[in-house]
């Protein structure tokens, strides 16, 4: 289910033309054909302009309903199979200068000035502790507890029975009923994404959200950062421990259990009934199947199947990993 995002303003749309124009790419435009959004290949419609820079993509990329998509002349040939390819020499910074043009005021979200005292009277069935201060536009469910020195920001969205700890922040998140947020976690902030300059490195937007659905729990010190341009989602009845780090586009599924000390990198998707030992760590773009169990201090560099126990490092089948271990004594 696609979720209307209440935290960036987007322009009504955009002329391709224009697009080209910006990204130097030769065109001619002569129906004045109207772009109305960047988006990632998955929910991209007919009338938004998307991306291809790796062939991990592919089966995404054939099911996308983007008639155009922006990628460089190394895949070319696939992309034109599916969609009308603007070739283009770096795309990565295509699409930054895209998604500037869409969200004008992108960058511009380190710190809400408008958070104040809630207004418990509007707010009648949550209670406060001290110091809390809550932004515009905030929506929180009855019978939900805020903890002292925890500021939430303008637009989010809490759920019903919710408690949330002390000293923690909120921005750019949507969060279902029954969610517990431990002391000190930061949600919603916005990614370590940049582009690599000499001279001084470029921040990366990221517009997207943090969705956390229903009887979450996230553990003491976390940090969830909000998608770059997709979301960021962790799925119902998971439960994180503490310090755990998830970058932005990470999607983690039901009934996930993952310890302390762990960290996904951006884009890896993680499936249900997923259980990740503590201190391992998963690289970017995998994809981790349903009931797999990562043992701790492991370290994942490749897909998983599901139903697959695994540990060290690279990660490798548990038995594999346990006879090398026992032989190599």
């Amino acid at each position: 289910m696609k979720i209307k995002n209440p935290f960036f303003v987007k322009r009504e749309y955009i002329y391709l033309a224009d697009l080209m124009n910006l990204l130097n790419v030769k065109y001619s435009d002569k129906k004045k054909i109207k772009i109305e959004n960047i988006q990632d290949l998955s929910d991209a419609s007919k009338n938004d302009i998307s991306f291809f820079n790796s062939l991990k993509y592919q089966k995404i990329l054939k099911h996308s309903k983007a008639k155009y998509i922006i990628t460089s002349a190394k895949y070319e040939d696939q992309v034109k199979l599916y969609s009308n390819p603007i070739i283009v020499k770096d795309v990565l910074k295509s699409v930054y200068s895209i998604i500037k043009i869409f969200y004008e005021n992108s960058l511009n979200d380190a710190v809400d000035l408008n958070v104040s005292n809630p207004n418990k009277e509007i707010f009648n069935n949550v209670t406060f502790g001290k110091n809390v201060l809550l932004g515009k536009n905030v929506k929180i469910g009855k019978n939900t507890l805020i903890g002292h020195n925890t500021i939430i920001e303008s637009n989010v969205v809490l759920g019903s029975n919710c408690i949330i700890g002390n000293n923690i922040l909120i921005k750019n998140s949507i969060i279902g009923n029954d969610v517990r947020i431990l002391d000190g976690s930061v949600i919603g902030k916005k990614g370590f994404g940049f582009l690599p300059n000499q001279n001084k490195n470029v921040r990366y937007p990221h517009i997207g959200m943090v969705i956390i659905e229903d009887n979450v729990e996230i553990g003491s010190n976390n940090t969830i950062d909000r998608g770059s341009i997709s979301n960021t989602y962790i799925g119902k009845n998971s439960f994180l421990d503490n310090q755990v780090h998830i970058a932005h586009n990470v999607r983690i599924g039901k009934n996930c259990i993952i310890t302390g000390q762990v960290g996904l990198a951006g884009s890896c998707v993680v499936g249900d009934f997923v259980q990740i030992g503590g201190q391992a760590g998963i690289s970017g773009h995998l994809k981790i199947g349903n009931n797999v169990k990562i043992g701790g201090g492991s370290g994942v560099i490749k897909d998983i199947p599901e139903n697959t126990n695994v540990m060290g490092y690279p990660a490798k089948n548990i038995r594999s990993f346990l006879k090398k271990s026992k032989n190599g004594r």
